[in-house]
């Protein structure tokens, strides 16, 4: 479980970086909200169209080879992307690294959820998010000491990608086998299992890619600095990791929906005070939390994941949620510019607060319905 973590959370460390720093480098050339966010939503498309394939490549060249193969095409592409200081080239590249970036994830989870005994699902899964958010906290957080200029930052991001690989060749010996029992089950057949659960996670990724990708564009309308932008960023992703083993401990204790019916509601509260609240010291506290819950409702769709499924049907829900995720990434970002052109900046928490509502019905007349 150690090794599997670790890879992730060194591979989210990248990850993490990548959207702020071409977010702000984009805006220094001038770019429209709405151009950013496109440029954003390519990455998350390349999770969309490699998580089908993801189930067939797993089990022809095997779960440790395509997890080491991906991280050293991943610090290939970020190079390329560190030459090419172009939106229109990064549009591709971006899009590649999102490709390759997927199977790790979808990979590492499968592995997880598959050995995490039942009684301590919550607690691990919740470990699970809030190592790897932390690593995703640290790529924004590294900005502020590397800046945004040249390849120092960059450099950041490959080196992460290339370590890696390494650590999944350091732990091979002790990786579990892809499970294979059960009927195959598809990335599409899956939908027809658990409607709500993915879009639990169409919504969860929406907010993170949101905020990653235009939380920059947000604060910049508001005369916020760069280094102040980045700091929120990070405060944001740093409460993803601090409160998701407690999230998970009282999915344990009282429900995994029920929980996350409380952080879609949290989260709802956060878009709401965000307008009033951004320019004085309470945002810092607000970001944090808000951070929290918004990833908690993936962090209860991947405990959810476990108690429902096992075997093949685990490695297409998996795959499934990396398909959503990428589809809340693709959809999230640009809409959301596009809002903010259309209605000003706070068209950024008017979305995510519309795609909270939406949410909170659909698992209110889930719980009247049961």
């Amino acid at each position: 479980m150690a090794g599997i973590i670790a890879t992730v959370t060194v591979f989210a460390v990248a990850q993490g970086l990548t959207y702020p720093l071409l977010s702000f480098i984009l805006e220094r050339q001038g770019m429209t909200s709405g151009l950013i966010g496109l440029s954003a939503a390519m990455t998350p498309l390349g999770f969309v169209v490699s998580a089908p394939l993801i189930p067939a490549l797993a089990r022809r060249v095997g779960g440790t080879r395509l997890a080491i193969l991906c991280s050293i095409l991943a610090a290939l592409t970020l190079i390329a992307i560190a030459l090419m200081q172009d939106v229109w080239a990064w549009m591709p590249l971006r899009f590649l690294l999102g490709f390759f970036a997927n199977p790790l994830y979808v990979i590492s989870e499968t592995w997880l959820i598959s050995i995490a005994p039942a009684s301590r699902r919550g607690r691990i899964m919740g470990l699970y998010s809030s190592v790897v958010s932390g690593g995703v906290a640290i790529g924004p957080l590294s900005l502020g000491l590397v800046g945004t200029q040249g390849w120092p930052p960059f450099m950041i991001g490959i080196v992460s990608f290339l370590l890696c690989g390494l650590i999944v060749l350091a732990v091979v010996p002790r990786l579990p086998g892809m499970p294979h029992e059960g009927g195959a089950t598809s990335v599409v057949g899956f939908f027809a299992l658990a409607p709500l659960l993915l879009f639990a996670v169409f919504a969860a990724a929406a907010f993170e890619q949101v905020l990653l990708s235009l939380f920059a564009v947000y604060g910049a309308a508001l005369g916020s600095a760069e280094e102040r932008m980045a700091s929120l960023i990070g405060s944001f992703i740093a409460g993803n990791a601090a409160l998701q083993i407690l999230l998970g401990r009282l999915a344990e204790q009282s429900g995994s929906t029920r929980t996350m019916l409380f952080c879609v509601l949290a989260s709802l509260a956060g878009c709401l005070l965000l307008p009033s609240i951004f320019n004085t010291w309470l945002v810092w506290p607000v970001v944090f939390v808000w951070g929290g819950v918004s990833f908690g409702i993936y962090t209860m769709s991947l405990i959810q994941l476990g108690e429902r499924f096992t075997g093949q049907a685990l490695v297409a829900g998996t795959a499934a949620f990396a398909f959503v995720w990428g589809t809340g990434g693709i959809v999230g970002s640009p809409a959301t510019g596009l809002a903010m052109q259309l209605i000003g900046h706070q068209g950024l928490p008017s979305f995510l607060g519309l795609l909270c509502c939406v949410l909170a019905v659909f698992l209110l007349a889930k719980r009247r319905r049961f």
